[in-house]
C-alpha cells in the first residue's frame, strides 16, 4: 500500500491511553492519514481514557464507519474493550473490515474481549494481555509481543510496553518495511526493546 493509507482507530471511556496515543503518533509519522472516532453511545468526542488522559475523537463512530479506510485498530483497556464488544455498530465495523481483507489491529485487552466473543476471527492466531490469557483460547493464543497472521489479516499485540511494536508493524503493513524502519529511528528506542532491522525473523 502507499503512504497514503488510511487507519480508523476506535476510542471509549477507559481506551489505554499509551496503546491509543502511541498507535496514532507512529502512523501520522509514517504520513498516514488517521480518523479517530467515539465508540460511545451518546456520541461525545470527549474520551476519558484508563488512567484519567483525555482526548478528543475526530468524530462518533456513527459518522464515519463507512468511510474507506485501509486498517481499523482497537486499542485496549478492559473497559474501553468491553464498550467496542457492547456496541453493534462497533462489531459490525470490524466484521465487514474483516471481510474486505482489510487489516484488523487489536492491542491488550481487545482481541480476547471484543474478538473472541463475537466470534469475528475463527481462524487466526492472535495474542492479547497475558492477564487476561483466559479470554482467548489455546487454538488462538500465540505468547509473542506482536502477531500477524496475514490469512486473516490481523495484528495484534499484548499491551502498553508492546505499543511501540505494534504500530511499527502495522507501518510497515501498510506502508513498507523502510518507512518503519524510518519511523522506528526518530524515537531513540531501547536496545533490545525492538529491532527494527529484524522485521523477517519476528514475522
Amino acid at each position: 500500500m502507499s503512504a497514503t493509507a488510511s487507519v480508523l482507530v476506535c476510542l471509549a471511556h477507559g481506551s489505554e491511553e499509551i496503546e491509543a496515543v502511541t498507535t496514532i503518533d507512529l502512523l501520522v509519522r509514517a504520513g498516514l492519514s488517521v480518523t479517530t472516532a467515539s465508540v460511545e453511545s451518546d456520541g461525545t468526542r470527549e474520551i476519558i481514557c484508563s488512567r484519567g488522559v483525555r482526548l478528543l475523537a475526530d468524530a462518533p463512530l456513527v459518522e464515519v464507519a463507512d468511510n474507506d479506510y485501509d486498517a481499523v485498530v482497537l486499542p485496549g483497556g478492559l473497559k474501553g474493550a468491553e464498550t467496542f464488544r457492547d456496541s453493534p455498530l462497533l462489531v459490525e465495523t470490524v466484521r465487514q473490515f474483516h471481510l474486505a481483507g482489510k487489516i484488523v489491529a487489536a492491542i491488550c485487552a481487545a482481541p480476547g474481549t471484543v474478538l473472541i466473543p463475537h466470534d469475528l476471527f475463527p481462524v487466526g492466531n492472535m495474542t492479547g494481555f497475558p492477564g487476561l490469557r483466559d479470554t482467548i483460547p489455546d487454538k488462538h493464543w500465540m505468547d509473542r509481543r506482536v502477531v500477524w497472521d496475514p490469512r486473516v489479516n490481523l495484528l495484534s499485540s499484548q499491551g502498553p510496553g508492546t505499543s511501540i511494536d505494534f504500530a511499527l508493524k502495522l507501518i510497515a503493513l501498510l506502508v513498507d518495511k523502510e518507512k518503519a524502519r524510518e519511523v522506528a529511528s526518530q524515537l531513540v528506542l531501547a536496545a533490545g526493546i525492538y529491532n527494527y532491522q529484524e522485521f523477517e525473523e519476528r514475522e
